[in-house]
């Protein structure tokens, strides 16, 4: 092999692992307690879970960690509110390909990093930007399925650098609830 040809080969190399390792690189996290209020539908002692239905028909699985106490407590019909960790990561993707909504929660169980029990579930999507409109905080984007989506953001910080065309991963993650209450 001539010496170009073997500089060419090693630099692409370095190049392609260059783009691999920023394309990695998370752009935008986001993690907030979110507030949950509704009935508990059900109640799983086991797991610790609780199936709660909001106003708006939704349903609600939580897990509530040994911490709380105020589990034990806790009967089907009971209106609470509950206190949970939300993560969203946001990840350049340049030439990935779209995805639907994919169910990675098992497999974010299995991670050194989660605590048995934090990860409640978690869902991964790659979608292409349509547009940002940073005033308003929203959102549109489409995946496989060609539909768009609009949505708006609670935190600019995960809009920072994003402009249409742009390919990302929108990784999020539900945990373990940090506060139960029962409302009389």
């Amino acid at each position: 092999m001539s010496r170009t040809l073997f500089l060419a080969t090693v630099l692409s190399t370095v190049l392609l692992a260059a783009t691999s390792a920023s394309a990695q690189e998370p752009r935008a996290t986001a993690s907030e307690v979110v507030v949950v209020s509704g009935r508990v539908e059900r109640i799983d002692a086991f797991s610790r879970g609780l199936t709660l239905k909001s106003a708006d028909g939704l349903e609600h699985v939580v897990y509530v960690g040994p911490e709380l106490a105020v589990f034990s407590e806790i009967k089907t019909g009971d209106n609470v509110v509950v206190r949970i960790v939300e993560s969203v990561i946001v990840e350049a993707r340049p030439g990935a390909r779209t995805t639907g909504v994919l169910d990675t929660t098992a497999a974010a169980k299995k991670e050194p990093e989660a605590a048995q029990g934090d990860v409640l579930q978690q869902l991964k999507a790659v979608v292409t930007i349509v547009s940002v409109d940073l005033p308003t905080q929203m959102v549109v984007y489409k995946g496989a399925d060609n539909r768009q989506v609009q949505r708006q953001v609670r935190d600019p910080r995960l809009l920072d650098g994003l402009k249409a065309g742009d390919v990302i991963e929108i990784t999020f993650t539900r945990e373990r609830a940090i506060d139960l209450q029962r409302q009389r």
